[in-house]
């Protein structure tokens, strides 16, 4: 599709999943998004969509519990999926959301990038890096939201993303990094650009 033809404003609800056995037909272009529960995941995809409550945000991180899938146009969908990694929830429930996560991942056909979303203060985490060495191993091209970056000022979020880009070049990979702020729109646009970008090859 032609990255002009896709209006985020229009992105609609389609259907939520504890697995990926209830998902629709993997048939259709996706982007998925993927986070540590408190690094503003669904903030974000509620200012990529113009949307103030696409994605279900809360002040209790670790609400995203199950697979949610969002439809841009027709064959187009972005995918928030399950938090990880702060939650406080039986161990029993985060180790069910690994696995929905996980199965998405490894076995979706239809998801041709990913968004990882990380805390500017805060980045690279372990988990963080599990996502980004499977993006890798799986060839997909993976997209760094540093979220929270009204939080610093202009010259710390450029080094923010300095230390990140030096950390990330030891995958021998190419990632681009985009500081983001869904509150003062910082990065919204270019996120989007990225988007357009990767969903125009298909």
């Amino acid at each position: 599709m032609s990255d002009t033809q896709l209006n985020f404003k229009k992105t609609k609800f389609v259907i939520s999943a504890p697995d990926i056995s209830y998902l629709s037909n993997d048939d259709s272009v996706e982007i998925a998004f993927a986070g540590r529960s408190n690094s503003g995941k669904s903030s974000a995809l509620n200012a990529i969509c113009e949307q103030k409550s696409l994605a279900k945000t809360s002040r209790t991180p670790g609400r995203t519990r199950l697979i949610n899938i969002f439809e841009i146009a027709p064959g187009y969908n972005l995918v928030d999926l399950p938090g990880y990694g702060y939650a406080s929830v039986p161990e029993s429930m985060k180790k069910q959301w690994q696995k929905s996560m996980s199965d998405y991942l490894q076995n979706r056909k239809s998801l041709r990038g990913i968004v990882v979303t990380m805390d500017i203060r805060h980045p690279l985490k372990d988990h963080d890096r599990l996502i980004i060495n499977w993006s890798i191993a799986a060839n997909l091209p993976a997209l760094i939201l540093l979220t929270k970056a009204d939080k610093l000022g202009i010259n710390a979020r450029r080094e923010a993303a300095g230390e990140v880009r030096a950390q990330l070049s030891e995958y021998g990979s190419n990632f681009t990094i985009i500081p983001f702020s869904a509150w003062n729109n910082i990065g919204v646009e270019e996120t989007r650009s990225v988007l357009r970008l990767w969903y125009s090859q298909f």
